[in-house]
């Protein structure tokens, strides 16, 4: 393949397998309280379901970019997809939550490998000049997952069970794995590093132990004490292998890549926001459902403004980072988040349709140029030796803070809902509105870290030449 064949077809090549990833995941949001009941369980509770895929996510990921360079991005990539669809079939025919949990794991160790790659092929690609567009062209048919899902979730789910949902991956993940046998470029790194395997032991079981504690903790299954110490364990473990990574020749995660400061601000400010915004994909179809009382399927449509204003937003992100700068609107869009996470604590019953669909607009809108920007902005200044390590790197962050981020939400709901049972509507509403104002305040002041932007900051990416199409 040649390089214009490469660049003309890879971006549909990523985004066939992003979007099967992206409708599996705001699918199984929308069917938790479906999933619940079937299972006999309560909704909070199946928080591990969605945690566990994240958290599975982000401890494979920093392996991901060593089997790229060793084994090549095109037969990682098909064996990702391949993974991902045989998990999608277990965790259809699961028959209890542990099993479903098990499944979860199988499918983000799957999806651990097709995000970073697929990634780190764009980034190979195409030059820096051309970087912001190319991931804006891959994001906008991913985003059709999240417009889809909910609605198409709640459909099944309504007239099916919450079991098809699972199952509408395999077609979707079948014509992926032909495109990549057809049109996925094959990088391989010059010289692959050994594999860090202390340092994958360290990480994986400080972030599992830490992201662990958040759930259990919120279900109240562990006093204070015990809490304490098993919080302590984590972040020795993870202070451990801080110290590892200094002095191992091929870490896992080579920290040195915070040296660069942009990088620094986007991947550590992003963290921080993610906490703020990951809970909301889990905690709003259980407001509409359980704290409104809406139907599965029209909950799905009040999920679906956001993901039309999210792929919107893509058309035009790239024009106002030129005019704006990443400093000025990363500042800006953020506190921007903060307020409209803020405004669903205000979702009640009685709450016009209208103004629900607006508020979804809103965040979709603010959400999806956020990610652009500091998705982009975190290899404005990498070295295209590095961009393998910066893509794990990044990738992996988000997902902690993704996780992090929905247990923190779901623990905040939990801990005001005391023993009431999850059945009661006022006691749910009241709950959630609660987790919303923590995770608004939680956003509005991550914006603080963008502060250390420069004006020119993100120069080299947002100053490409764009399509006439973008």
């Amino acid at each position: 393949m040649n390089n214009l064949t490469v660049k003309r077809y890879l971006p549909w090549v990523v985004a066939t397998a992003l979007f099967m990833e992206q409708l599996d995941s705001t699918i199984v949001n929308t069917a938790v309280p479906a999933m619940a009941a079937s299972l006999h369980v309560t909704p909070l509770s199946l928080k591990a379901v969605v945690t566990s895929y994240i958290l599975s996510l982000a401890v494979c990921i920093p392996v991901s970019g060593w089997m790229a360079d060793r084994f090549g991005t095109r037969r990682v990539f098909g064996i990702a997809v391949a993974v991902f669809i045989l998990s999608s079939i277990l965790c259809g025919l699961a028959v209890n939550v542990p099993m479903l949990v098990a499944a979860r794991i199988l499918q983000g160790i799957g999806g651990a490998m097709m995000m970073p790659v697929g990634r780190l092929a764009i980034i190979r690609t195409f030059p820096k000049a051309e970087l912001l567009t190319a991931m804006n062209f891959v994001i906008i048919p991913a985003l059709i997952g999240p417009l889809l899902g909910p609605t198409v979730g709640g459909l099944i789910v309504h007239w099916l069970s919450w079991r098809e949902i699972f199952f509408v991956n395999v077609p979707v993940g079948l014509v992926a794995l032909l495109l990549i046998h057809r049109h996925m470029p094959d990088y391989r790194g010059e010289a692959p590093r050994p594999l860090d395997l202390i340092g994958l032991v360290l990480f994986g079981s400080g972030t599992a132990l830490l992201s662990w504690l958040l759930e259990v903790f919120g279900e109240h299954h562990l006093d204070v004490t015990s809490a304490a110490i098993l919080l302590l364990l984590s972040l020795s473990l993870l202070a451990a292998y801080v110290l590892h990574a200094r002095q191992a020749s091929f870490p896992l995660l080579r920290l040195a890549l915070f040296r660069v400061r942009t990088f620094r601000i986007s991947v550590i400010g992003g963290f921080i926001t993610r906490l703020g915004i990951g809970g909301l994909p889990f905690l709003l179809p259980l407001l509409y459902q359980l704290g409104l009382g809406l139907p599965a399927w029209e909950s799905g449509l009040l999920m679906m403004p956001a993901a039309v204003a999210a792929m919107g937003m893509k058309f035009i992100a790239a024009r106002v980072l030129r005019r704006y700068g990443y400093r000025r609107v990363l500042i800006v869009n953020t506190l921007m988040i903060g307020v409209t996470i803020g405004l669903f604590s205000m979702v009640v019953p009685a709450t016009p349709i209208v103004l629900i669909v607006l508020l979804g607009l809103a965040q979709g809108f603010f959400n999806s140029l956020q990610f652009s920007s500091m998705n982009s902005m975190a290899y404005a200044d990498i070295e295209t030796p590095d961009s393998s390590m910066a893509s794990t790197i990044a990738s992996t962050l988000q997902q902690i803070s993704m996780s992090f981020g929905l247990a923190c939400g779901s623990l905040i709901a939990a801990w005001y809902l005391g023993g009431l049972p999850q059945t009661d509507r006022i006691a749910v509403t009241y709950a959630l509105h609660h987790a919303f104002l923590t995770l608004a305040g939680l956003t509005i002041l991550s914006s603080l870290s963008f502060w250390a932007l420069r004006p020119r900051d993100g120069e080299s990416v947002s100053k490409g030449k764009l399509p006439p199409s973008v």
